[in-house]
């Protein structure tokens, strides 16, 4: 099997149901969540397996509903089944809990950083937000309805879910997170959400 099929050399490229440019929006959303998906792969190598066991179990189940994510985007049949559903975000809310009870109060925004692993999760979560602004603007732009809206949800909450580990891969290991030294004390309840 020859890797290179040199269909792309004009600037082309296909998606499921049809050719477009290369920097078409559809395939800049999809890509980013392809790069995306590759620091959280490096994240991966840079946590120890013992003691960030749980983290490796969702950020493997994450790599598996990132790559669903941009199957579903790259998708414009006019019969199309959508993999994601609301399911994975839910439970990444419950997961989000559960970690930022872990770490220490936060009183003001941090900088990413701290510990190699931490560091590279904040990377990872920056390019969620990245990719989460290609895919509404892809829903906005689109004529056809065929950006499904459960992508952009997922993205906004992975973020959420990438800044709660990056604190928790500091706290394992006993890095402190790194204080933006200029700003004043900003959060109530320490970033927690107020318990019911």
């Amino acid at each position: 099997m020859n890797l290179y099929t040199r269909t792309g050399d004009k600037g082309k490229t296909s998606i499921i149901g049809r050719r477009v440019d290369k920097d078409d929006l559809r395939v800049e959303a999809y890509g980013t969540i392809d790069e995306l998906n590759s620091f959280i792969g490096k994240a991966m190598t840079e946590l120890d397996q013992e003691k960030f066991q749980d983290i490796l179990e969702d950020l493997q189940n994450i790599q598996n509903e990132l790559f669903d994510c941009g199957g579903d985007l790259a998708n414009v049949m006019k019969e199309r089944h959508y993999k994601m559903t609301d399911e994975p975000i839910e439970v990444m809310e419950k997961r989000i809990d559960v970690l930022m009870d872990e770490p220490p109060l936060l009183e003001r925004f941090i900088l990413p950083g701290g510990s190699p692993g931490a560091a590279t999760l904040h990377i990872a979560r920056t390019i969620a937000r990245r990719a989460e602004r290609l895919t509404v603007t892809l829903f906005k732009n689109s004529e056809e309805n065929d950006v499904p809206l459960v992508v952009g949800r997922y993205l906004n909450r992975l973020s959420d879910y990438l800044f709660a580990a990056a604190r928790v891969a500091n706290c394992r290991i006993n890095v402190a997170d790194i204080e933006y030294i200029r700003g004043a004390k900003v959060f109530k309840n320490g970033g927690r959400k107020e318990k019911d």
